[in-house]
């Protein structure tokens, strides 16, 4: 139990390691790891950006995973992770937002009006919070499942997911690939990683401005 809870926890870091030891199997662990740090809300803590980074790297050093598959899989595993996170928010939002008494501290936290100024928000705004939220830790776990809470239209929520999963493996992968060997990069990866972060967030934050400005 032990060893599965490191190999949970701090893949990234051993994830050579993982690769010696189980072959080919590895490409599982990192489908299911991904899977979970996209698909299941309780579970935010594990390794994603990192991750991706540190197998397109030991792909490019060691050769130890092939890219036309690592990518592809990984892909999958992004957009299928988000799409049952948005299945459990639209199933389990509208029961657990139900609060009418407007005078109790329930009511602010877990009130309908919340789950309409949700869907309003992602109906306008959603397709950018769903691939920009892919950059930002934790983030990216709770986005799918406010969407789905907030009734976001379905198609228009399938089609941001599967750009944000498409954007956010290549370029963490690529980057690992081209650059996860160069001992600055490979050093400073939590800087690089906060970088790219504060990059993504960006648009986000104009767009932010604007609407106050507007308001």
């Amino acid at each position: 139990m032990e060893a599965l809870i490191d190999l949970l926890l701090h893949a990234d870091a051993q994830l050579a390691q993982f690769v010696q030891t189980y072959g080919a199997w590895v490409y599982a662990g990192l489908f299911l790891i991904i899977f979970a740090e996209t698909g299941l809300i309780v579970t935010p803590f594990l390794p994603g950006d990192s991750l991706l980074f540190a197998a397109g790297a030991l792909a490019a050093s060691a050769g130890a995973f092939n890219m036309w598959i690592l990518v592809p899989l990984l892909i999958a595993a992004a957009v299928l992770g988000d799409a049952v996170n948005y299945a459990v928010g639209s199933a389990v939002g509208p029961r657990v937002f139900t609060a009418v008494d407007r005078t109790s501290w329930c009511h602010r936290l877990l009130n309908r009006d919340h789950l309409a100024k949700a869907h309003a928000f992602f109906e306008k705004y959603g397709g950018k919070a769903i691939v920009l939220g892919r950059f930002v830790p934790i983030v990216r776990t709770f986005v799918p499942f406010v969407a789905g809470a907030g009734t976001m239209t379905y198609g228009t929520f399938a089609f941001y997911n599967v750009a944000g999963g498409v954007i956010w493996v290549c370029i963490c992968t690529i980057a690992g690939f081209a650059f996860g060997n160069v001992p600055i990069v490979r050093n400073n990866f939590t800087l690089v990683a906060l970088g790219i972060i504060a990059v993504s967030l960006l648009p986000m934050v104009v767009e932010f401005l604007r609407h106050r400005r507007a308001a």
